[in-house]
């Protein structure tokens, strides 16, 4: 199993020179500071008694992963436990974001700035359980409200959202701080502390989608949770599961699809999806699953590659030379990738030469139409 540690830990005061006194004194207060330090070294490495862990079970996610998921994890975290059965996270990824002001990543490009604080009034209106986005009085929509602004220089623009996010601190910190500002960032709905983790993302500069769990073929065996839209629900049943899902956060200028195979390729449960949505004023943005579906009114954009589809470095970079083909053939690209510590790495060094290659970096949102 993966054991995520909380990102609380002991603080110490700082010792005064003084303090420590010459002589027989000097070894008993050597002996207590070690004995201190081995202490909160075992402390560190013992949950908290009051459940600073969730158990998750993902076999049936494991079954999805990409071929190489666990060497990736093993080369960026070193040696570790993993089972097909319990991934174990932190419970609470950080503590409330109040009075905390960002630092930008060091190295952070001039004019990339954080987006605006969510939420933005207007905006949002209380739901049952907790704020939904809505289409303001004056036509502005969540979508435009909380997108990033771009513009075009004339260069094929390529876009590219990173997926899985929120539920893996490390992995979640290291997008936000590491990726360039104009990278889309997709969070998933069952994250704890979710709106601290858009907080942190679009403070950084990130535009941010929510992903919304769909039906796969091969459900129930490939199970995205409680809160799944099915494709034989009801559209009150299916906008009931939409809500809460909605509800889990602000900030977001569309969604996302999670799995959803079997519920995009149904014509009218993607119908109930797509109005739903467009009444709300979100965009949707898929990772190719839906590439042929439209719905007028509704801001979208389908990936047409997922880079990490097969987990290993000349795959990924591969993919992402196939991006840039793809821009140059038609002016724009849009890829898909998960937050593997491999790709977040891969992805951050590609984006980092692009403008030098003649390519403009877009946010997703900058792709999208209304179709």
């Amino acid at each position: 199993m993966i054991a995520i540690p909380r990102l609380t830990a002991p603080r110490f005061g700082a010792i005064r020179p003084g303090a420590l006194i010459a002589g027989r004194h000097v070894a008993l207060v050597g002996s207590a500071l070690l004995f201190v330090a081995a202490l909160a070294g075992v402390a560190a490495l013992l949950p908290s008694p009051k459940g600073a862990y969730v158990k998750m079970p993902l076999s049936a996610v494991f079954r999805r992963a990409p071929p190489g998921w666990r060497e990736s994890l093993i080369a960026a975290s070193g040696p570790l436990s993993v089972t097909e059965d319990v991934v174990r996270l932190s419970e609470r990824p950080f503590g409330p974001l109040a009075g905390v002001t960002w630092r930008a990543a060091v190295g952070a490009r001039p004019g990339s700035g954080p987006l605006p604080p969510a939420p933005i009034a207007g905006l949002y209106a209380p739901g049952p359980g907790g704020p939904l986005p809505i289409i303001a009085p004056d036509g502005r929509t969540p979508f435009d409200g909380y997108r990033r602004p771009f513009a075009a220089h004339g260069r094929p623009k390529i876009a590219i959202v990173i997926g899985g996010l929120g539920l893996n601190a490390r992995a979640t910190r290291q997008a936000i701080e590491t990726l360039p500002p104009e990278v889309t960032l997709s969070f998933a709905p069952y994250a704890e502390g979710l709106q601290g983790w858009i907080d942190m993302a679009r403070a950084a500069g990130h535009e941010v989608l929510l992903e919304t769990p769909m039906e796969p073929v091969d459900y129930p065996d490939n199970d995205p949770g409680p809160y799944t839209l099915m494709t034989d629900a009801s559209p009150p049943e299916m906008v009931k599961k939409l809500e809460w899902v909605l509800s889990r956060a602000t900030g977001y200028f569309g969604l996302s699809n999670y799995l959803g195979s079997k519920f995009l390729n149904n014509d009218a449960a993607y119908a109930s999806f797509a109005s739903a949505a467009a009444s709300r004023g979100l965009g949707f943005i898929d990772d190719g699953a839906a590439a042929l579906k439209t719905y007028g009114g509704l801001p979208r954009a389908s990936a047409e590659r997922v880079v990490d589809d097969t987990l290993n470095q000349t795959a990924i970079d591969q993919q992402l030379l196939a991006l840039e083909a793809g821009a140059m053939q038609r002016g724009q690209a849009l890829g898909a990738g998960f937050a593997y510590p491999i790709t977040l790495e891969k992805v951050a060094r590609w984006a980092s030469g692009l403008n030098d290659r003649g390519f403009q970096l877009a946010p997703a949102s900058a792709l999208a139409t209304r179709r």
